[in-house]
């Protein structure tokens, strides 16, 4: 491994490996602001440009671009020196994640909770459902092969390929799904999101990265993301506090609707999983291949989720309450998940 990708495997600092608690205590904050100001963020909500929330939209390209200047399509080169693992994380990806993300959707919201849900907040929360299940991570990625200590240059070469695929898959998987499940789609609103929030971050990520290269190679790439981590990490931590400010009053008065709403996802988080993970065993794939590969396959690009169910949907809609749901859900369920790959280290080989 080179050196870059061992600064890359480093541990993590005492913030990144309490951000549960971070994530917790933004939670909190966003409710009780919202509940305590609920004018400030009605003015917030209503800065919008084509069905884009402003607000958002900054936040979130603070936490996405720093991650993909970390994006080397370079890598791209290494794609046949383990093929096992990039083949399981885009079969589960793109061929079982989403599909499967819609049905326990289905399943949940229109047949077991049906007594509990109103079929107009089912059909929102189906749609914030398929809108996480179709968005794999990308910015998070590489926090849990950190945790992990998974091929760091493999990681960048899923991340990569990942990446490609959803500007031209997102928008055409999210359609069908939503087109299955009755919801009207509103094209152009999907493919701006796909170009504001996947395409646009991307290419600014991949000029910064190859300005950095040509001055000071990895080493200034890496520098540039130290220096812009605080950035990345407040994103997402504001972001947390302005959605759930958001939806501060929804969820006061509708606390049981978070819990059925958190009850497909975390199914769905540990099934897929699972699945890449059991995989991985059974190919014998390495350790720092398969840990990695599952993670991602489990984790969502939550921040495109979040913003497409605003651009579709509105602020305080139904299916932007599902997609912050997932950003409850997500932190510790993944937490866990790296718990466990750690534990059972020695059921693959090194």
């Amino acid at each position: 491994m080179t050196d870059h990708a061992a600064q890359v495997e480093a541990g993590l600092g005492t913030f990144e490996r309490l951000l549960s608690l971070w994530v917790a205590l933004a939670i909190g904050a966003g409710i009780l602001l919202g509940s305590l100001m609920p004018g400030v963020f009605g003015w917030l909500s209503s800065l919008e440009v084509a069905s884009v929330n402003l607000p958002v939209a900054v936040l979130i390209w603070a936490m996405v671009y720093p991650m993909m200047v970390g994006v080397d399509f370079g890598s791209l080169s290494q794609v046949g020196r383990k093929p096992k693992g990039l083949v399981i994380t885009l079969v589960v990806n793109w061929l079982i994640k989403p599909f499967t993300m819609a049905a326990l959707g289905v399943l949940f919201f229109e047949v077991i909770f049906a007594p509990w849900i109103a079929p107009e907040d089912a059909t929102q929360y189906l749609a914030g459902v398929i809108l996480l299940g179709a968005a794999p991570c990308t910015a998070m990625v590489f926090v849990w092969s950190n945790l992990v200590r998974g091929d760091a240059n493999y990681t960048l070469v899923q991340v990569s390929v990942n990446d490609i695929i959803m500007i031209f898959a997102f928008a055409p998987i999210v359609a069908v799904l939503l087109g299955v499940t009755d919801i009207v789609v509103p094209w152009e609103t999907l493919i701006l999101s796909v170009l504001l929030y996947i395409a646009l971050p991307l290419a600014a990520g991949i000029l910064t990265r190859r300005r950095l290269v040509a001055k000071g190679g990895e080493d200034a790439v890496d520098a540039f993301k130290d220096k812009v981590r605080p950035a990345s990490v407040g994103g997402l931590l504001l972001t947390v506090v302005l959605l759930f400010g958001f939806q501060a009053q929804v969820i006061l008065d509708k606390p049981l609707v978070i819990v059925l709403i958190a009850i497909p996802l975390m199914i769905q988080s540990y099934g897929i999983f699972f699945i890449a993970y059991g995989a991985a065993r059974a190919w014998n794939v390495p350790f720092n291949v398969a840990a990695p590969c599952a993670l991602i396959g489990t984790s969502n690009f939550f921040e495109l989720a979040v913003a497409v169910a605003i651009s579709l949907f509105g602020l305080g809609s139904g299916a932007a309450l599902a997609t912050v749901v997932g950003v409850l859900v997500e932190v510790p369920v993944m937490l866990s998940l790296v718990a466990f790959s750690n534990r059972t280290r020695g059921w693959f080989s090194s």
